[in-house]
């Protein structure tokens, strides 16, 4: 037994020298994950897949969302979730097409394929739905858009706010689709809010390269911190925290 002990004992310390191998503290109080969109209507196959966001990108996002779920971070996400007369379809209005411009009372629309419907099936979300605390849907109000996980574009709140607040978290994790319209909102909105923000750039993908490369100078100029990947952004969360 005592030399069985020693095995263990050699093996442990000689992995926790190997390069890449470490033991990492878990999820600092006060951080939470939030997962924007990852949903069938917006991965390949689906009416608004953006490109990238194949079955190789949702495996990375399970994956990745899992490890951090057993960090001991709250996890949360949103969901597009939209009638099917919603003001963003373009097939709601004669004679436009998909990608075309209208202007609203809440200023210029883009107009979109239909996606996430409510009663198609294509609003769910991908990442395991058991690791979420809660899952925030957003678009449901057939007048307004709404890229944010915090507010749709007329100003009306989801929960999500309340709920980060009576969960005393102040910091967030963010990945998600898509970068340049709603990753970008929800996390204006957080800045907005007054959280600390940290996006993880291997799990975001964006409708088109110039408008992504905008938002990502946007986000960064109002303090946004980017990191490669999401044990990048655990480090960081770890470090922000000390």
């Amino acid at each position: 037994m005592v030399k069985l002990g020693l095995f263990i004992l050699c093996i442990s310390m000689f992995a926790f020298c190997l390069p890449g191998i470490a033991i990492s503290a878990n999820a600092p109080p006060g951080w939470a994950v939030l997962v924007i969109d990852v949903q069938p209507c917006f991965v390949e196959g689906g009416g608004l897949a953006v490109t990238g966001a194949d079955q190789k990108y949702v495996k990375k996002a399970n994956r990745d969302t899992k490890w951090l779920y057993k960090k001991g971070y709250l996890i949360l996400g949103s969901r597009d979730y939209h009638p099917p007369n919603h003001i963003s379809f373009a097939s709601n209005h004669e004679g436009k097409n998909p990608f075309d411009i209208i202007d609203t009372p809440d200023g210029p629309q883009v107009l979109w394929p239909d996606h996430c419907v409510q009663t198609a099936g294509d609003s769910r979300a991908l990442v395991d739905n058991n690791i979420f605390f809660e899952l925030v849907k957003k678009g449901q109000d057939p007048d307004h858009d709404s890229y944010s996980a915090f507010a749709d574009n007329g100003g009306a709140e989801t929960e999500l706010h309340a709920i980060l607040q009576a969960q005393d978290i102040q910091n967030l994790i963010v990945y998600g689709i898509a970068t340049d319209y709603c990753v970008k909102a929800s996390v204006m909105h957080a800045v907005d809010r007054g959280y600390r923000v940290i996006v993880v750039e291997n799990l975001i993908l964006g409708v088109a390269p110039d408008t992504s490369a905008t938002a990502i100078a946007d986000m960064k100029a109002v303090g946004v911190e980017f990191v490669p990947k999401v044990k990048d952004a655990h480090k960081r969360a770890v470090e922000l925290s000390k």
